[in-house]
């Protein structure tokens, strides 16, 4: 491959089917994920992980801690600082409830994956350190869908902290995809006294990585990411610390990004809009060697 953009097999089939009208979507699920940041001497590094090969989708890929949202993030109205829940929906595109859920998920698929809490004691704090043996079991319940995170904030009587995440983009898993999800990306700064660990069963490796080494690492194709990744990644190489890209986020376009393929001149264009360098060309047809 040229670069380490990761394409499903199984791609140019259900592409054509899609096309052919044979193909019904599936509904995306919401998620979120987080490139977690903190500053080195030669500018700021994102936290990645390095999905198990044996995973069904996207095995080997690299990407940022996040998942789907837990029916029972928005359970009810939890211990919030930050932008009021009325901000988080109008700058998200949902309603206050899913603007809860949503944030709810960034949060917790972060401290689950990466051992990294977004949350404190009041408004104004963060935890400093969750690597305890109770923190583990707080962690391996939250995981295991035992508890939902609502409550395990509760019980430790913590305020989750919206301010530290900043909204960066939005993408949806194309139409012809077997696994779809409705992604928010977020920017966080890790706190002061917390460190990353690779916490993830999904994960074979975690690293710190500049923006610009690791777009580098894909442009020869050394490291493997999917297009969202890889295109957040180069949007994040132009800040010099956390701080400013944080301080970038509250005016991001958050215009869903959407796949779409269509039928030109006996073939079928695969594109992203607004990033021509994922768009592909497939036969509209087999080849005689099998799958283009």
């Amino acid at each position: 491959m040229a670069n380490g953009q990761w394409y499903p097999p199984e791609w140019p089939e259900r592409i054509r089917a899609l096309a052919e009208g044979t193909l019904t979507p599936v509904s995306p699920r919401r998620a979120a994920t987080v490139m977690l940041l903190k500053d080195t001497t030669g500018g700021p590094a994102v936290h990645m992980l390095r999905r198990r090969a044996s995973m069904a989708f996207a095995g080997g890929a690299y990407a940022y801690p996040g998942g789907g949202v837990d029916p029972r993030d928005d359970d009810h109205r939890i211990r919030w600082a930050g932008p009021t829940r009325a901000w988080w929906a109008e700058r998200l595109g949902v309603d206050e409830s899913g603007a809860q859920a949503i944030v709810c998920a960034a949060v917790r698929e972060t401290y689950e994956e990466a051992g990294v809490l977004l949350a404190g004691p009041a408004p104004d704090s963060v935890v400093g350190d969750t690597t305890g043996d109770d923190w583990e079991a707080d962690r391996a319940a939250l995981v295991a869908r035992d508890l939902s995170f609502a409550q395990f904030l509760d019980r430790r009587g913590l305020v989750l902290r919206s301010d530290l995440l900043g909204p960066w983009a939005r993408w949806i898993t194309p139409e012809f995809e077997s696994r779809r999800y409705d992604t928010w990306f977020f920017v966080a700064a890790l706190p002061e006294g917390q460190r990353t660990r690779n916490a993830s069963t999904e994960a074979d490796r975690t690293v710190w990585i500049r923006p610009g080494e690791a777009a580098a690492s894909y442009d020869k194709g050394e490291l493997l990411m999917m297009p969202p990744t890889i295109a957040t990644l180069r949007q994040l190489t132009s800040y010099g610390t956390a701080a400013e890209a944080l301080a970038a986020a509250p005016a991001r376009e958050m215009t869903p990004v959407l796949a779409s393929a269509r039928l030109v001149d006996g073939e079928i264009v695969l594109s992203w809009p607004g990033h021509e360098e994922f768009t592909k060309h497939i036969p509209a047809t087999p080849s005689a060697g099998g799958p283009a």
